[in-house]
């Protein structure tokens, strides 16, 4: 049997988008195995909330190993599909772990492009001002965390954030629509010197020799998922497919199952040819 491991976004569990994917290819006949990363939602892991790219990869080679162990399942068979930042995690495991044999992204992102674009001062000042933060923590052995989004619409509008993405994320994450009691909506800020540091795409163009599904949102927004999906298109040296889903914003391709039946029929395909 073929099976996919889901890489899910940054501050996900396992229970939101990974389970609406997950559900759809096992209805089709998939194995999927989606998974709370080490330190959040109800897996392991000291200190909580800690956002570690490098971790994170580690998580997808782990799933695979549990995954050849389960009777039914061909070891030979077994890619991965990565939603958001999980699209980053996913290529950046596949290039070194070949065990991958396919790779799907949907609206990828590179966490480290994102983190480096927005610090005051660009990246350098941004290290610098998270190494004076931990030595603090160290000193006070008190831990700083930080908000992944504004915990409500209120909330971010109060901040200005009134972009359509911003309001669809507060509504998927913090609302009834995809709310979940085991994601927090918190970051260490200590993971921020890593992800600043990370390059999801590094040596993608010599070492990501899978085959590659990119999966994107008709509407481009705020997130960068676009500007990612085409870059990762252009460097892998095997893109199968380039889907772009009209109407689409990333978000929606979360949940609004119109978006995602048609992304989970492009995918399948590219499984079933690919596996």
């Amino acid at each position: 049997m073929r099976a996919v491991v889901l890489s899910t976004p940054g501050s996900s569990v396992k229970e939101q988008i990974g389970a609406n994917y997950a559900s759809r290819f096992a209805d089709r006949g998939i194995a999927a195995l989606a998974f709370d990363p080490a330190h959040q939602g109800q897996s392991g892991g000291e200190p909580r909330d800690l956002e570690d790219p490098y971790r994170r990869g580690e998580d997808i080679s782990y799933a695979i190993d549990k995954l050849g162990t389960i009777g039914g399942i061909d070891p030979e068979r077994i890619g991965v599909l990565g939603i958001c930042a999980g699209g980053g995690y996913a290529v950046h495991t596949a290039r070194t772990d070949h065990r991958i044999k396919a790779v799907g992204t949907v609206v990828p992102v590179n966490l480290g492009t994102s983190f480096r674009s927005f610090q005051e001062g660009g990246p350098s000042a941004g290290l610098d001002r998270l190494a004076t933060e931990r030595r603090e923590e160290s000193r006070t052995g008190e831990l700083t965390r930080v908000n992944w989004l504004p915990d409500t619409l209120e909330d971010a509008a109060a901040a200005g954030l009134t972009d359509i993405d911003t309001t669809q994320a507060v509504t998927f994450y913090r609302t009834e629509r995809g709310r979940n009691e085991h994601s927090t909506n918190r970051r260490l800020s200590r993971s921020d010197s890593l992800l600043v540091g990370y390059d999801a795409f590094h040596l993608v163009d010599q070492l990501m020799t899978q085959p590659l599904q990119v999966i994107l949102a008709g509407r481009r927004g705020n997130t960068g998922s676009y500007e990612t999906g085409m870059q990762l298109w252009k460097l892998a040296p095997n893109p199968v497919d380039l889907m772009m889903i009209d109407g689409a914003g990333h978000y929606e391709m979360y949940d609004e199952p119109k978006y995602v039946d048609a992304a989970i029929e492009k995918l399948v395909h590219f499984y079933t040819d690919n596996l």
